[in-house]
């Protein structure tokens, strides 16, 4: 009898289980669409395998390499960084060891002097995350450099006339860069977890056609330019405007004015939203080798010149990485990043020093970092999983980087 009512309760809950499936898909389908739904219920929390679940387009490296010698020196042996609330000392080698980390390379003056891919290899392929942002950022500034786009003070509504009247036609491309386009924005932290399926984090992730979720952008009561509010609509439209303004896919841009240009060693690609639509993943998509990641922030690093081409303009990227002393902004998000001496300048996070100088970095989720410091003349850059959230990379690095000489 007990067999027959623990078999009878185990069939009621799966089936109140897939009835709760089906209402999922079905509402998130009526949402977006069922490949939405399809994605949202298979793949769930975003991680490093999604390289492997979203088609994507490839980016070739050209035929000349830009040498990076190998010179090993000696590195801090620990670092010490705020973890759960209070100051942790750690061994370098052992918190790159428990956190799944895939590449960890150190370079100054133009030469790696430490790296570890105790995860990976040499050659293995990351995905980006949000360092793809900074990338959008580069691509606004080339298509500036070639006349295709005139400036950043260009209103949006001139290469996506389809959001002219909904409160966002003085929206200029600098509000999309800097984070305070007042678009409304739903994040997932502003979702109790059974909802999260449907916040803004999802649906500018999942669908696959995200010219079409760039499209229905609608403005919030925020002024734009008032309020910093991290907002994943905003690279879909800077998409929208390199892919218009220059007149190829994305990737395809990239390729030819970045990827080529700076010598990367490795081909790399960039997610799509699906074969059909053939949208980059401008938010997160960029799938590549850590030591070429590395060369991208070495173009940083030395203003837009790299192996004596300059690539990108010095105006361009001192605007995207220095901070604004003009910059009052009200934070709605990451206000305690301000707090610690942040800013965020044109989707490069940086970090004011008591001494006036600065570092800035690309980031993604999953401590996901190239980490610059023009004053160490260093590139660090770490990829990898994120077993152990409390790990704060940037302060990790943060604290490498302060003591080397």
């Amino acid at each position: 009898m007990m067999m027959k009512r623990l078999i009878k309760l185990i069939f009621w809950i799966s089936a109140m289980f897939a009835g709760i499936v089906l209402l999922l898909f079905i509402t998130l389908s009526i949402h977006d669409s069922p490949v939405y739904a399809w994605r949202i219920i298979t793949m769930l929390q975003s991680d490093t395998g999604d390289i492997n679940r979203f088609p994507a387009r490839s980016i070739e490296n050209g035929s000349v390499v830009s040498a990076l010698p190998i010179e090993i020196l000696p590195i801090p042996n620990t670092v010490t960084f705020q973890y759960k609330g209070a100051e942790r000392t750690e061994s370098l080698q052992d918190l790159i060891l428990r956190t799944d980390t895939t590449a960890f390379i150190v370079i100054r003056d133009d030469k790696i002097i430490y790296q570890e891919y105790p995860e990976g290899k040499y050659e293995q392929v990351n995905t980006s995350f949000s360092v793809a942002k900074s990338f959008d950022s580069a691509l606004i500034g080339a298509a500036i450099q070639d006349g295709f786009i005139e400036s950043e003070n260009d209103l949006v509504i001139k290469y996506v006339p389809e959001i002219m009247g909904r409160g966002l036609d003085d929206l200029r491309i600098h509000n999309l860069l800097r984070m305070d386009s007042g678009i409304r924005y739903i994040s997932a932290d502003d979702r109790i977890f059974i909802f999260e399926p449907f916040s803004d984090d999802a649906l500018t992730y999942y669908p696959p056609d995200l010219r079409k979720v760039a499209l229905n952008v609608q403005a919030s009561t925020t002024p734009i330019g008032a309020t910093f509010k991290y907002n994943n609509f905003h690279p879909l439209l800077e998409g929208l405007i390199i892919e218009r303004a220059t007149g190829m896919p994305v990737a395809e841009y990239l390729q030819e004015r970045i990827w080529k240009p700076m010598g990367a060693e490795f081909p790399a690609s960039w997610s799509l939203d699906s074969e059909k639509s053939g949208f980059e993943k401008m938010e997160s998509g960029i799938n590549a080798a850590a030591i070429d990641f590395a060369r991208f922030g070495l173009v940083y690093l030395h203003n837009g010149n790299w192996n004596g081409n300059q690539i990108l303009p010095e105006v361009w990227i001192i605007k995207s990485t220095a901070p604004d002393p003009n910059d009052k902004r009200f934070s709605e998000d990451f206000s305690g990043w301000q707090e610690f001496g942040g800013y965020y300048g044109y989707h490069w996070w940086g970090l004011k020093k008591n001494d006036g100088t600065y570092d800035f970095m690309a980031s993604g989720h999953l401590g996901q970092f190239i980490y610059v410091s023009p004053e160490k003349n260093m590139v660090v850059v770490r990829f990898g999983s994120e077993p152990d959230s409390n790990v704060l990379w940037y302060d990790v690095i943060k604290s490498l980087v302060n003591q080397m000489p």
